[in-house]
Parts: C-alpha cells; structure tokens; sequence
C-alpha cells in the first residue's frame, strides 16, 4: 500500500512552503511573540483567501471539497512555519465539528464563514487541571441557555463561536451547544506559546444543541481522532523544520578549525532527530490514509500519530536547542519557537500519556 501524497498534492506542498516563506518568516512569528497581538490577523486573512480555510468543506457550504490529504499537506506546512494563526481551531475542531454533527441550518449558517475566514470558531471542552471526562463537567445548558466556565480554550479570545461540551444526563454524558461567542467574558491566559492565544471562557449565554443530546461525549472522541491526525501532521512539519535548523548551524558553526557537524556527537545527535521524524512521518501517512478514507483503524492511527509526533516534534526541539549550544537558549535565537510550540501542541487535545491509553485500547478492542 502506497500512503506517498501524489504529484499534486506534492505541488501543492511546495506552493504553501512557498507562501509561507514569503509571508511567515521566523520575524512575523517573533512579532507575535513580542507584541501584544493574539494573533497574525493579515497572515490568517490570507490563508483564507488562498482557501485553505475551505480545504475539506463540501461545496455545497462554500467549500473546496477536498480531501484530507490536501489538508495533511497545508497542516505540515503550517506546522514547518510555527505559524501565529487560529487555523487549527477553526479548521480541525470548529470546522470538524460542524461536519460532524451540525444540522442542514447550522451548517448552512457557519461552514460558508469558516471557509471564507469571516468566522473563527473553537472547541470548547477543559474546565482546568485534570483529564476532562463527562462525570467531571460542570457547565450545564438548560431551555437553551448555557453556564459554565471552560479553560484553557484555544483562541478564545478571538474565536466568534464555539462548540461546548456541557454535562447531560442520559447517554453518554454529555452533549454538544454551539455558542455565539459576542458578549461573553473572556480572559486571556498565558501559556509557554504566546503565538497562540488561548482564553478563560465564563459561559451565561444563549446556545443551541449540536447534534443529538447525550451524544457529546461520543461526538468529542470521533472529533479528536480526526483532529489528532491533522495535529500530528503540524507536529512533523515543526519537527522537521527544527531539524533543518540544526543543521544549517551546526553546518556553518566551527570549533577547532571545522564545523560542528563533523563531530561524532552532533552527528549522533541530529541522526537521532531523523530516526525519529521518519518513524512520526511514517504513522502520520498512516493516520492520513485511515482519516481520508474513514476507516475502522482511524483510533488506532489517529493515536499512533499522535503518539510518535508528540515524541518526534519535543525531542527535535530539545535537540536543535543542544546543538546551538548556550546561544541557543538564549530570546535573541529562533529556537525557543520550536520548543514552545511542540510543548503546546503535545497537550492541545489531550497529553501524550492520555494518546498512549487511546492507542492500547483501540488495539486491544480491534483484537477483542
């Protein structure tokens, strides 16, 4: 079985490296990162003029109708670029989310917007410390009307809807409202990224159900195993991208007469990265073939993915720090992006330990 992306897909590649070169140098992230701003707005405006926003959006909602394996293209791009734009929350959970379970009306109303950019959405689901569950949820929603408090959310901030997960009784726990995010308190909260804003939601709002009550929990599960695909495929891109860096330094950094690179340390050390960027690429197309074709194994590829990028994107970082030696720990060097993102990204959708008991559950029921 070939998991290869095809030519165009391939051209499709190099018109996003292309891009984002031009229009997400390491300097815009920075800006970010020094500023105040929550995110890149101009950057994210074109990405949605390029339709990337609308890349897997059937046409019918304004979209492109794509595959996901377009999609996987774009996130590994984005994820090289370490871009500062609420696309992932929009595009793999909000977006998702619609797919999933919105009715012919909600779909109606909020997938041409996401397609075009107009609107961001969120998914809304942790309350604070702990692993969520469905008997931990305390927001509630009663005659169409939501309260609760939910954090960290992922561009919160700026997001103009989310999807929130409240407690139900009856099925499996909890259910999904789908809530206009204008006049609701919103607290921004630091986190190891800057790039991405993330926010205290204080929910006291109208809302509508998405999808059926008592199938929330269910829902959120489907949807993160989409999700963990796509993330994964931005985990490899940075993963890759912090590797090229090491290189490129330890290419052009001499010590004693010749580069640093010549040294069996460094060799060993960047040889490392490779082994295990290829292992996460590997899962990755996995992950991508099960996701387009919306197969049985999704779970088991979906956290295998995620697994081995989780891994694969920390240990690039840690080792691209290493290898610029004390400069590279130092606000003035470009690694610290890397680093910060594989760190937010490896508890995005849940930590790297929670994947690891997804991915030996879904094995042990595919041999039950």
């Amino acid at each position: 079985m070939n998991f290869e992306f095809s030519d165009e897909q391939n051209l499709l590649r190099e018109q996003a490296l292309g891009f984002l070169q031009e229009n997400c140098p390491m300097s815009a992230v920075r800006t970010i990162l020094d500023g105040d701003a929550p995110c890149d707005r101009e950057l994210f405006a074109k990405i949605a003029a390029m339709g990337w926003t609308a890349t897997v959006i059937p046409e019918e909602f304004g979209g492109l109708g794509l595959s996901y394996l377009e999609l996987s293209v774009i996130a590994e791009e984005l994820g090289r670029a370490v871009a500062p734009v609420p696309f992932s929350s929009s595009v793999y959970l909000a977006t998702e989310a619609l797919l999933i379970a919105g009715n012919q009306a909600q779909k109606e109303k909020w997938l041409p917007k996401l397609a075009t950019g107009e609107a961001i959405g969120t998914f809304a689901l942790a309350e604070g410390p702990g692993t969520p569950r469905a008997d931990r949820l305390t927001t509630t929603a009663n005659g169409g009307r939501i309260a609760g408090t939910k954090l960290p959310v992922a561009d919160g901030d700026i997001a103009d809807f989310a999807v929130v997960v409240t407690r139900a009784g009856g099925g499996d726990g909890a259910s999904w409202h789908l809530v206009k995010l204008d006049g609701v308190s919103r607290e921004p909260i630091k986190t190891l990224d800057p790039t991405r804003s993330h926010a205290k939601l204080a929910l006291d709002n109208d809302a509508e159900l998405l999808g059926a009550a008592g199938t929330g929990w269910t829902n959120t599960e489907r949807l993160f195993n989409r999700a963990a695909v796509l993330y994964a495929w931005e985990q490899v891109g940075g993963s890759q991208a912090a590797l090229e860096m090491a290189k490129e330094y330890a290419n052009g950094r001499y010590a004693f007469g010749r580069p640093i690179a010549g040294y069996q340390a460094i060799k060993h050390k960047l040889a490392n990265v490779y082994v295990k960027n290829t292992l996460a690429r590997s899962n990755c197309y996995y992950g991508a073939w099960a996701l387009d074709t919306n197969a049985d194994e999704l779970p088991v590829a979906a956290a295998s993915s995620r697994v081995s990028a989780t891994q694969a994107y920390y240990f690039a970082s840690k080792e691209n720090i290493q290898t610029h030696g004390g400069m590279g720990f130092t606000w003035e060097f470009d690694c610290q992006f890397f680093y910060r993102r594989a760190k937010l990204l490896s508890v995005n959708i849940g930590s790297e330990a929670s994947w690891q008991d997804k991915l030996i559950s879904a094995i042990e029921a595919g041999a039950a």
